[in-house]
């Protein structure tokens, strides 16, 4: 196993522990509001601290929750919890991700965990993406789903006119709220959409485990799945409700 690679399933599996026999009050503490924009909580700085711990021999880390940490030639960047409302709430669908930009400015290494159900997704250079669990040794090809029924929405609840139109084409989603989670299930569902602010903390690890999917990124949204179809009719609505609000300004 890679070190670094190894070095993000050993922080994983620490998080786990800390989180697995439930989250106390002591860790849904609010703290300040972190780099991203985010309030934080001390489940969030906790995890941040188990990943630096493990990560920052190998370069600079960016967190969502205090930004640039240390120094180092290779740029890490993390989320140290996809999707901290769902944990706070004791939803099951939420997680961590980690992606390692080198000197050259490409991304090498991406790490995507559920530490909800242990699922975890691995992509390294010139591999495809693999898929196992936390805790166990084997990893195995990330296989497509040729029959899902349904996509996943993030951000769904700010685009109620989008949300009407894909009822009105028949493109049923799901709406979880973790959006590097969601990106690694691309394989798994008809597609992935987020539409709002992009940042980086979300979709770095996320995008780079969907490579060979259809993906389309712009400022303000971002669309993955298995079909090209798909996705360009997704896109055609949202341009479609771009048209129509600069219509009516």
């Amino acid at each position: 196993m890679n070190p670094f690679i190894q070095a993000v399933i050993n922080a994983n599996e620490e998080i786990y522990h800390l989180i697995s026999s439930g989250i106390d009050n002591a860790l849904a503490v609010e703290t300040t509001i972190g780099a991203g924009g985010d309030i934080s909580t001390l489940l969030d700085i906790k995890a941040e601290e188990i990943f630096v711990k493990h990560l920052s021999s190998f370069g600079k880390i960016e967190s969502e929750e205090s930004g640039i940490i240390g120094d180092g030639i290779s740029h890490i960047i993390i989320d140290p919890i996809d999707g901290s409302s769902n944990a706070l709430s004791n939803f099951p669908y939420y997680g961590t991700s980690v992606a390692l930009i080198n000197s050259d400015g490409l991304l090498e290494y991406a790490v995507v965990c559920n530490l909800a159900n242990k699922d975890i997704f691995i992509k390294e250079p010139s591999k495809p993406t693999k898929r196992g669990k936390l805790f166990e040794s084997e990893f195995y090809l990330d296989k497509i789903t040729n029959f899902s029924k349904i996509g996943l929405f993030e951000k769904a609840y700010a685009n109620s006119t989008l949300v009407k139109l894909l009822d009105e084409n028949s493109l049923k989603f799901r709406a979880p709220g973790a959006i590097a989670l969601s990106l690694a299930y691309a394989r798994s569902v008809e597609y992935v959409l987020f539409v709002g602010e992009f940042r980086i903390y979300d979709f770095a690890a996320g995008l780079a485990i969907c490579e060979g999917l259809e993906v389309i990124v712009e400022q303000d949204y971002v669309i993955v799945s298995k079909s090209k179809t798909i996705a360009n009719k997704i896109e055609k609505l949202i341009l479609e409700i771009k048209q129509q609000e600069q219509k009516n300004v």
